[in-house]
């Protein structure tokens, strides 16, 4: 699509008809988002330690056979509660319906945390934004180990990657502080009965949160290009407004980049008022079941806030590592349904398949 490249650079409504001007150009060329020097160390440094880690040498050979499906996920019981440390025998994969042998199996993985930041800058998230900031930056403080990296982006009339991949604490606590409300003219209203604290009516659909966008973009701009361990986390409430690609192109980008995508949905049900208007847990709901991950609801409290994250970050670091090799050797580019079964009756939370895409 040829709006693609304006999103990923927080293209923001002053700048459209300048750029506009400048499409033909643009289309000529792949433009590439170029990390500074520290940024370009840090991330170096860190993929350095990742190659020469002796630990990580199996799995190095099981990324390096492109024949080989690779999977991570949890399995929990009953109650939710992750069971760490079954073996291998307890599982049993389907691919479209049809057995797979296991190749590779750990009970417990080790490698490295590629992490993407994806919060909502929006108008309807001016009572929640601050509560985000500050446990997103305890978060990351909390789970990144030496090896990992990760990159924080924002999303409101535009799609602003603030930090590139880093391992660097300071640089992805700095960009997270400087998510700001960016509404695009929408005039927030608080405290106005019977107007729920809601915008301004404009005609026509003003592009105000474009999370699909941001979504398709992390996963095909940022994700796409790493390996090992992959997941987003989307601080929002889950409303698009304006986006160019749909909730399916969000959730396939992120299939076809290996990406696990939690949704911790931050939504001031005030701001949409009582009419009935708030609808945006049913899609984050899909894109989450879809590619692995969940969607946990905290409203406006900073205690479901932090407490959701500590789950995630609990589930990273239990996850189950399996890997496969296909019966259907086609690289037809079609999608094939996974399914990994736990013999004892446990919950398995895993993505729903992958594209059978020939390696580039």
């Amino acid at each position: 699509m040829p709006l693609r490249r304006f999103f990923r650079y927080g293209i923001r409504a002053s700048l459209m008809i300048a750029l506009l001007a400048l499409t033909p150009l643009l289309l000529s060329q792949d433009v590439q988002m170029i990390p500074d020097s520290q940024d370009k160390e840090s991330a170096s440094q860190a993929q350095k330690d990742r190659d020469k880690d002796p630990d990580q040498t199996p799995a190095a050979t099981f990324k390096a056979n492109v024949d080989l499906v690779q999977l991570f996920f949890n399995v929990k019981d009953k109650k939710g509660g992750l069971i760490p440390n079954l073996p291998k025998e307890n599982f049993e994969i389907l691919e479209d319906g049809k057995p797979q042998t296991i190749k590779y199996f750990t009970p417990e993985s080790n490698l490295p945390l590629t992490l993407g930041i994806l919060i909502d800058g929006s108008a309807s998230q001016e009572r929640v934004l601050e509560m985000e900031k500050e446990a997103g930056v305890a978060f990351l403080t909390q789970i990144l180990r030496d090896k990992d990296m990760a990159f924080v982006m924002s999303f409101d009339i535009g799609v602003e990657l603030l930090q590139d991949f880093t391992s660097n604490p300071r640089r992805l606590k700095a960009a997270l502080e400087s998510v700001k409300i960016n509404s695009g003219g929408h005039a927030y209203l608080p405290d106005i009965p019977g107007m729920g604290g809601g915008p301004v009516p404009q005609s026509g659909v003003p592009k105000g949160t474009l999370l699909y966008d941001a979504v398709y973009l992390a996963s095909h701009d940022e994700m796409s290009q790493q390996v090992d361990r992959k997941a987003m986390i989307l601080l929002t409430d889950g409303e698009d407004q304006g986006s160019q690609y749909k909730i399916k192109d969000a959730i396939e980008a992120a299939q076809k980049a290996d990406t696990i995508v939690y949704v911790l949905l931050c939504a001031d049900r005030a701001f949409y008022g009582f009419g009935g208007g708030y609808s945006g847990d049913s899609d984050m709901k899909k894109l989450t079941e879809q590619t692995g991950g969940r969607m946990i609801e905290v409203g406006n409290k900073t205690d479901k806030l932090q407490a959701a994250f500590a789950q995630i970050s609990q589930e990273l670091r239990s996850q189950y590592g399996v890997g496969y090799t296909s019966t259907n050797a086609a690289k037809d580019g079609k999608f094939r349904k996974i399914e990994i079964r736990s013999k004892d009756g446990s919950k398995v939370q895993s993505r729903s398949g992958y594209f059978a895409v020939a390696a580039q």
